[in-house]
C-alpha cells in the first residue's frame, strides 16, 4: 500500500504507454498498490504536472508485458480511485478509419463502439447495478482536451485484438462512419463510470487502418515507429490538458449511483 506523504494525494491521473513512463521530474515517487482485483499493470508513479499533483499508470506494464487483451482493467481503475484519483485522461494509440486523419492527428473520440470479447468489464456481477454509458466521456475532460488542441469528436471501436483488423473489417467499420479503432478503449471507460470517475480517451494516430489504403496494411513495428515520432507534441498537449482541468472530484455527468445501492463499497 502506499506510504504516507503530503505529495501522495492525486486526484487526476493519466493511463498510458510508451513515452509516458518519463512524463514526471526526479521529485517523482512510486507506489504499489494492490487491489481485489489483483495487482494493476505496474506500480503508479506520482509527480507534479505543473500546478496538479497528477498519478501515471502504464496500461501495459513498465516492460509492455501486456497484451490489450490482458490488460488487468479492473485492478488499475480500482487501485487508482483508491489512492483519491476522481478524473482520468487515457492517451492511447489508435488507427485512422479515414484518410481525413493522417498519421499524427490527435483526436478526442465522443462515443465507443465494443467490439472486444472475454474481457472483464463489470465490478457488479450481483445486485442487478446497470450503468449508464449513453455518452461514454465526460465533457469536462473532453472540453480541457479539445482546447488544448485534440480534433474534437468522432467514434472510436475497440477490437479485441492483439491482431489487427482485416480489410474487410475494416472497410465494414468505416462504413458505419467510424473514425478511429483502437485496442484498449474498453472496458477501461466503463469500468471508470462504474466508479464514479471522471475519463476521456485522447487518441494519437499511428496509421491508416488496411481498409483505408489499398495495399496497405498495419504492422506493430510501424505503429510503434509513428509513435515515438510524434510523443512529444502528444504529451505536450494531454500536459495542456491536464492544466486546463478546472476541480478535482467527479463531475454530475459520470456521478451515475445517485439513489442507487451497490453490491460492493467503492474504494
Amino acid at each position: 500500500m502506499p506510504s504516507s506523504s503530503p505529495d501522495l494525494s492525486p486526484t487526476l491521473a493519466i493511463i498510458g504507454g510508451s513515452g509516458f513512463y518519463d512524463f514526471f521530474g526526479s521529485d517523482a515517487r512510486s507506489v504499489d498498490v494492490e487491489t481485489p482485483y489483483g495487482s494493476p499493470s505496474g506500480s503508479i508513479t506520482i509527480g507534479m504536472v505543473g500546478e496538479r499533483t497528477v498519478a501515471f499508470l502504464p496500461r501495459h506494464g513498465a516492460k509492455h508485458q501486456f497484451s490489450p487483451h490482458t490488460v488487468p482493467y479492473r485492478a488499475n481503475l480500482w487501485a487508482l480511485r483508491s489512492l483519491g484519483v476522481r478524473r482520468i485522461f487515457a492517451p492511447c494509440a489508435v488507427g485512422s478509419l479515414t484518410p481525413e486523419l493522417g498519421a499524427g492527428s490527435i483526436v478526442v473520440p465522443d462515443q465507443l463502439v465494443d467490439r472486444t470479447s472475454g474481457r472483464d468489464q463489470t465490478y457488479f456481477d450481483a445486485g442487478g447495478v446497470h450503468v449508464s454509458f449513453a455518452d461514454p466521456y465526460c465533457p469536462e475532460l473532453r472540453s480541457a482536451a479539445v482546447q488544448s488542441g485534440g480534433d474534437d469528436g468522432g467514434t472510436m471501436v475497440v477490437v479485441e485484438g492483439p491482431r489487427f483488423s482485416t480489410r474487410a473489417e475494416s472497410q465494414w467499420f468505416a462504413a458505419q462512419g467510424w473514425r478511429l479503432v483502437n485496442m484498449t478503449g474498453h472496458p477501461e471507460a466503463v469500468l471508470a463510470r462504474e466508479l464514479e470517475m471522471c475519463y476521456a480517451a485522447i487518441a494519437l494516430v499511428t496509421d491508416l487502418d488496411a481498409g483505408v489504403e489499398a495495399g496497405a496494411g498495419v504492422r506493430a513495428v510501424d505503429v510503434f515507429a509513428e509513435f515515438e515520432r510524434n510523443i512529444g507534441p502528444f504529451k505536450s498537449l494531454v500536459s495542456r490538458a491536464v492544466a486546463a482541468v478546472d476541480g478535482d472530484d467527479t463531475c454530475e455527468h459520470c456521478r451515475v449511483h445517485d439513489g442507487v445501492t451497490l453490491p460492493i463499497e467503492l474504494p
